[in-house]
């Protein structure tokens, strides 16, 4: 088991809350003294403030730069193809 307190802030990370849970990416957006603003990168979108000290089942890896850059170029690629059918005429 590991905690929250271990990730930094403005990273992304893969990560599973629970054994049982999916693999998810999420990013530490702000830390106070206590908590972290965790941005979650799931269908939809969530954010929510987690305490340093809540578990996470594992952190599979901190993402590197590259693999950010090759994420946020599919996922806004996804995200044009999502909206172009809601578009009224």
């Amino acid at each position: 088991m590991y905690t929250y307190d271990l990730l930094e802030t403005g990273c992304y990370y893969l990560v599973k809350e629970k054994e049982e849970s999916p693999v998810t990416m999420i990013k530490v957006a702000v830390e106070s003294d206590h908590c972290l603003f965790i941005q979650r990168f799931d269908a939809p979108l969530e954010t929510t403030w987690k305490l340093k000290k809540d578990t996470l089942h594992d952190i599979i890896e901190c993402l590197s730069d590259d693999a950010v850059k090759a994420w946020e170029q599919h996922f806004q690629n996804n995200l044009g193809a999502f909206y172009e059918g809601d578009e009224e005429e």
